[in-house]
Formats: structure tokens, C-alpha cells, sequence
């Protein structure tokens, strides 16, 4: 008969340490601040760089395939507000789903709820960066900010409910 110690996988017997939180809380400020940022930036280029109608990428009859060139063209021909902007967009991608994936550690589904929804939110307004790199749509551009703004809100959540945990 088998017990727990015989086979034990390291997640399951990791504690959630006050470390642990607290590194996901910096984790999860940090997000909000590059998220804040980024949307800052974002205005500047809705402001002020014109996406011209025909370049790499634009109005593709294949969506990723169209994208990826649109954003390969962003960062290698666009402005360059527009430039850090796409570079930003993809580090922030990488960024949230290392987060998402952090809070499975802490073995509280609402703050991984929180986390995987920011997750989708960002990597959502990802695709609606590209989807107005292709299109040139307006409605692109907010459903972006929109998103972004999601995720800022759900990353205030795990904030919350981190701090929540500290206090018990």
C-alpha cells in the first residue's frame, strides 16, 4: 500500500510561503505598472503615428500569418513609439503567463482565476494590436485599451486577495 512519501511530486508538498506571496505581489504590481505604461505609450501611437493602409501584412485574408507580418513590420519599419509599443506587447505576454503560472503555486483558485483572466485579457488586447496593424479599425484600438484596463482591474484582485492571505 502506497502512502504520500513514497512517490511525492515537489508541488505537492510546497508550502505557499509569505515569500512566495510576496514575490507574486511585486510580480503582480509590476504587471500593473507595465500594463499602465504601455497603455501610455499605446495613446501616444493612437495620437500620433499614422499606420499607412499598405505595408507587410495589411488587410491579409489569413489573420496570424497576416499579423505576424504586420507586427514584424511594426517593429522593423514602424515608428519607433510604435516599435516599443509591439516589443512591450510581446514581452508583456510572456510576463503575464509566467505570472499565471506562478499563482498555480499558491493553491488559491481565485487568485489564479485572476491571473488566467489577465492573462487571456492581455494576450486579448494583443490580438486586437495586430488585428488594427492589419485592418487600421478604430474599434481594434479600443477593444486593446479595453482589455488592458481588464487586466490592470484583475491584477488589482491578486493584489487584494494576496494581501488578504498575509493577513492570516
Amino acid at each position: 500500500m502506497a502512502n504520500q512519501t513514497d512517490n511525492p511530486s515537489p508541488a505537492a508538498h510546497t508550502p505557499v510561503t509569505a515569500t512566495s506571496r510576496r514575490g507574486l505581489r511585486h510580480s503582480s504590481l509590476g504587471a500593473i505598472v507595465l500594463l499602465i505604461f504601455q497603455a501610455g505609450i499605446g495613446m501616444a501611437v493612437n495620437l500620433y503615428v499614422i499606420v499607412p493602409a499598405h505595408h507587410d501584412g495589411a488587410n491579409p485574408s489569413n489573420f496570424f500569418g497576416g499579423s505576424i507580418k504586420s507586427v514584424g513590420w511594426a517593429v522593423s519599419h514602424g515608428a519607433i513609439i510604435l516599435a516599443i509599443h509591439a516589443v512591450l506587447g510581446l514581452l508583456l505576454v510572456v510576463f503575464v503567463v509566467e505570472v499565471a503560472y506562478r499563482t498555480t503555486k499558491q493553491k488559491r483558485r481565485s487568485v489564479t482565476t485572476w491571473a488566467l483572466l489577465a492573462g487571456l485579457f492581455v494576450i486579448g488586447a494583443g490580438f486586437n494590436g495586430a488585428s488594427f496593424l492589419d485592418f487600421n479599425k478604430a474599434v481594434s484600438s479600443l477593444l486593446m485599451a479595453l482589455l488592458t484596463f481588464a487586466a490592470i482591474v484583475s491584477y488589482c484582485a491578486i493584489l487584494f486577495l494576496l494581501s488578504n492571505a498575509a493577513d492570516e
